[in-house]
C-alpha cells in the first residue's frame, strides 16, 4: 500500500504559478502510475495529468497543455504538478492518487487505487 499526501496549494492570482506536492509513504512512489485529479465545486471529479512509475511517459488534458507539468522524483518519492498561466476555472480541490502496474497511465478515475486527502488551489480573477 502507499499513503498520499498533497501541499503547496493555495490562492493565487490568475496568470500566477502554483507547485503542488504529493509525498508518498510505504510502497516507493516508483512502483505506482501516478496522477493529478481535480473537483470543482458541484462538477465531477476530472483527470488531469499522470506520469508512469518510470518518468518516461506522461498525459495531460488539453485545457492544461502547455500550462502544467506533472514529474516525479524517486529519491523524495515525491511527484509534483507545476501549474503555470493558473486560469479562475482551473480552481478546485487537486487530488493525488496512484495505480499499478506502473508503467499504465491513463485518464480514468477508477484506474486509481489510493488517494490522497486533497489540496485547495484557488484562482482568483
Amino acid at each position: 500500500q502507499v499513503q498520499l499526501v498533497e501541499s503547496g496549494g493555495g490562492l493565487v492570482q490568475a496568470g500566477g504559478s502554483l507547485r503542488l506536492s504529493c509525498a508518498a509513504s510505504g510502497r516507493t512512489s516508483s512502483s505506482y502510475a501516478m496522477a493529478w485529479f481535480r473537483q470543482a465545486p458541484g462538477k465531477e471529479r476530472e483527470f488531469v495529468t499522470a506520469i508512469s512509475g518510470s518518468g518516461g511517459s506522461t498525459t495531460y488534458i488539453d485545457s492544461v497543455k502547455g500550462r502544467f507539468t506533472i514529474s516525479r522524483d524517486s529519491a523524495k518519492n515525491t511527484v509534483y504538478l507545476q501549474m503555470n498561466s493558473l486560469k479562475p476555472e482551473d480552481s478546485a480541490v487537486y487530488y493525488c492518487a496512484a495505480a499499478t502496474p506502473p508503467n499504465i497511465i491513463a485518464p480514468r478515475l477508477q484506474r486509481y487505487d489510493y488517494w490522497g486527502q486533497g489540496t485547495q488551489v484557488t484562482v482568483s480573477s
